[in-house]
């Protein structure tokens, strides 16, 4: 569902609004992002348009991901949207690739816990507790971060 360029960037679009956005916005602004004009030719947006309307927008009203009102040609994000969010792309270079980080951070964890239970030097002036307390505090407040900080296409990078 994600792999469409066009609802990923309606998506990142709706997210960035906040509210409802009538359909000619929406296709005026994906049609800006893919032609790079402002204007965008109306070939171009009445293209993204049509699209929108018959096809992407539907189907992410039956995913309930996007409410949307055909007859107004009104669309807001939907109750689903939260459990989609994680798995928009980042839309900066910059943007931290949270399952990475947390499979990093969960395999540094199990390193330095194994060193410690071994006895190798430093690791081991560390109880095994300390370590094990101190990645699972990292690790609550990196999932705290991810959930509450502001998402991808905002000022922090995911």
């Amino acid at each position: 569902m994600l792999r469409n360029e066009r609802r990923t960037r309606l998506l990142e679009h709706l997210h960035r609004e906040r509210d409802t956005v009538s359909l000619r916005e929406l296709s005026e602004h994906i049609a800006m992002l893919e032609t790079g004009e402002t204007p965008p030719p109306r070939r171009v947006r009445e293209s993204v348009y049509n699209s929108c309307h018959q096809s992407h927008l539907p189907k992410l009203h039956r995913m309930g991901i996007v409410d949307y009102e055909p007859n107004r040609k009104l669309v807001r994000l939907g109750d689903t949207w939260t459990q989609v969010s994680p798995y928009m792309n980042p839309s900066t270079e910059s943007a931290i690739m949270w399952p990475v980080y947390s499979l990093l951070i969960g395999s540094v964890g199990m390193v330095v816990i194994a060193l410690s239970s071994l006895g190798v030097a430093f690791f081991a002036t560390v109880p095994i507790l300390g370590w094990v307390g101190l990645f699972l505090v990292v690790s609550i407040a990196s999932a705290l971060y991810q959930e509450y900080a502001p998402k991808w296409g905002e000022t922090v990078g995911s």
